[in-house]
């Protein structure tokens, strides 16, 4: 089954990329709209969710271990070799390390680079993940609503 509900796609990146694990997005799948959930909120709010759960699905978040797959291979991707030992030495997480984004900040075009793969990434999963749910199919496009 097919649904046309319009689902705003700056809200759904945004739901995919949190990284928060006390918020719990949901898309309902009658209206399209996109809330979260406190990871702490009473037993009944969950129970009364997971009986509705054909309509309101949990959206899987971006969490720490997606974005350290996603730079360890941006890591090998690139050719510059004193950027490929700040960025493994901050991947090891061993004293000293630096945020990765704070050593990009120094290197403005393989950070736009990364956004690039980050963007890719993420638009690929939203879409398997909407065809997964009978949201999307190859067959249609998306419509963004701004």
């Amino acid at each position: 089954m097919h649904h046309n509900v319009a689902i705003l796609w700056d809200e759904l990146l945004a739901a995919f990329t949190n990284m928060e694990a006390d918020r719990i997005y949901f898309l309902d799948r009658a209206t399209g709209d996109i809330f979260f959930l406190q990871a702490d909120q009473e037993e009944s709010v969950w129970e009364e969710l997971d009986q509705l759960k054909d309509r309101f699905l949990e959206i899987p978040r971006f969490d720490h271990a997606a974005e350290r797959q996603l730079l360890s291979g941006f890591n090998r991707s690139h050719d510059n070799d004193d950027l490929r030992r700040l960025l493994e030495h901050s991947l090891t997480g061993r004293l000293p390390y630096a945020n990765a984004a704070d050593i990009l900040s120094f290197f403005p075009e393989e950070e736009a680079r990364l956004d690039e793969m980050k963007d890719h990434l993420l638009s690929t999963r939203v879409k398997s993940w909407l065809e997964e749910h009978n949201l999307f199919s190859k067959t249609t496009s998306l419509r963004a609503v701004n």
